[in-house]
């Protein structure tokens, strides 16, 4: 990593735009994830299933995967602020569901799955649009601090979300509901006090050729191709985080506060590891540290199989947030600087599909893996797997393992240095 100054490593947050874009993605995020906690704990208050668990991740995932690569094309051919707002507010309109749900006093939960369907399909949309507009907010010369600082941010809110709806939760759900849609209605208003440099828009109709541009622009470069499939069946098969209800619950004899703190670790590992890549970006041994960066992730998700402390199991966490966050820092930096800007949006919506599918996918596979093996035995096999797919990659793509720089570094050097 190269060293800056601190002042450096925050002064994209100069700019307006950027300042308010991170605002709104902060809030959004926030809500969203106090929402998670309350689901997750409603659902199996209700139910007690593992099985359950994993259909909160599938019904949001179902839906994402069958419009994502469509929402790329949108993306690219419409004004991607305004998708962003528009996605917030069906966010906005989910949780004021879930409210009336909860009130109610319904005792059957597939309301809640046809929410969290109608919310895969907000995030579907949002995803590539929110991804592919970081490009149009600041001077390229910046968007390595501005994706190193947006991360970190978004880690503060996913370290913040899961505390504050456990805590919050002790007044009971329809509290945390509340309180995440006044959250999403802030971020809906500064979302709209943006005005993104303009994008270079897509005039080819949705046809499934342009759709699956984006798709064919991907597999024809094996580097990002490696890296996003890296990430993809290392987090598929990874997936702890879902069965961190019954963990709470059942191995660590914890309430709601007790999993706000679980969950909030991975996201405190993950934001002091981008706040320190803010300040010391990632330069050289490129292709090492996201291989390495995976196999903490495993190596943190066989510790947290191993141990029934719950001290143990939050430094476990943290430590497979902040690997988990040197992936996703050197593939969204691989994606965006490769990329054009007409296609942006279709590359992006590929990129969503990986990371959609290592989340909720991964989290549908880590229910049933614990409703066939057992909860203990579910996570020790995700970290397993994922330490194996990460041998198995570094073999199938020799290219990003060795690879010493971003494929973009060598003109920037040209760049400043004819400057």
């Amino acid at each position: 990593m190269s060293v800056m100054s601190p002042s450096s490593g925050f002064r994209i947050l100069r700019n307006r735009n950027f300042s308010f874009y991170l605002s709104a993605r902060v809030l959004g995020t926030l809500a969203v994830q106090m929402q998670s906690v309350a689901i997750g704990w409603q659902v199996y208050q209700m139910t007690g299933s593992l099985f359950d668990l994993g259909l909160i991740g599938l019904a949001q995932f179902a839906p994402f995967l069958v419009l994502i690569l469509l929402a790329g094309h949108v993306a690219d051919r419409y004004n991607r602020r305004n998708i962003i707002i528009a996605c917030l507010a069906v966010q906005l309109l989910c949780g004021a569901l879930l409210l009336g749900f909860t009130w109610t006093g319904a005792r059957v939960v597939w309301p809640v799955f046809a929410v969290l369907v109608l919310f895969g399909s907000a995030r579907a949309f949002m995803m590539p649009a929110t991804q592919a507009v970081l490009k149009n907010m600041v001077p390229h010369e910046h968007f390595g601090e501005a994706v190193a600082l947006s991360s970190s941010a978004f880690h503060v809110a996913v370290i913040l979300g899961p505390v504050l709806g456990g805590l919050l939760y002790v007044f009971g759900p329809d509290t945390v509901y509340l309180a995440a849609g006044a959250l999403l209605a802030a971020s809906v208003v500064l979302m709209g006090l943006t005005r993104a440099a303009p994008q270079a828009i897509s005039s080819a109709p949705a046809t499934w050729h342009t759709v699956l541009e984006g798709l064919r622009f991907v597999w024809s470069r094996p580097i990002m191709l490696g890296a996003i499939s890296l990430d993809l069946f290392a987090v598929l098969f990874g997936g702890a985080t879902a069965l961190l209800p019954a963990y709470a619950h059942d191995v660590l004899q914890a309430g709601p506060a007790g999993l706000g703190l679980l969950r909030t670790a991975p996201g405190v590992g993950a934001a002091l590891c981008s706040v320190a890549l803010a300040f010391h970006p990632i330069r050289r041994h490129v292709g090492a540290w996201m291989f390495g960066g995976v196999a903490v992730f495993g190596l943190a998700t066989l510790a947290l199989g191993l141990t029934s402390s719950f001290a143990l199991a939050l430094a476990a966490l943290f430590v497979l947030g902040a690997g988990d966050m040197v992936s996703v820092y050197v593939r969204h930096l691989l994606v965006q600087f490769e990329t054009p800007d007409e296609i942006r949006g279709r590359v992006s919506a590929v990129n969503a599909v990986f990371i959609g599918a290592s989340n909720e996918l991964g989290e549908f596979e880590s229910g049933i893996t614990a409703g066939w093996f057992g909860l203990v035995r579910a996570i020790l096999f995700g970290g397993a797997a994922t330490l194996a797919v990460t041998a198995l990659w570094i073999v199938k793509f020799p290219v990003l393992a060795r690879m010493d720089r971003f494929p973009h570094h060598d003109g920037e050097e040209r760049s400043r240095k004819a400057g």
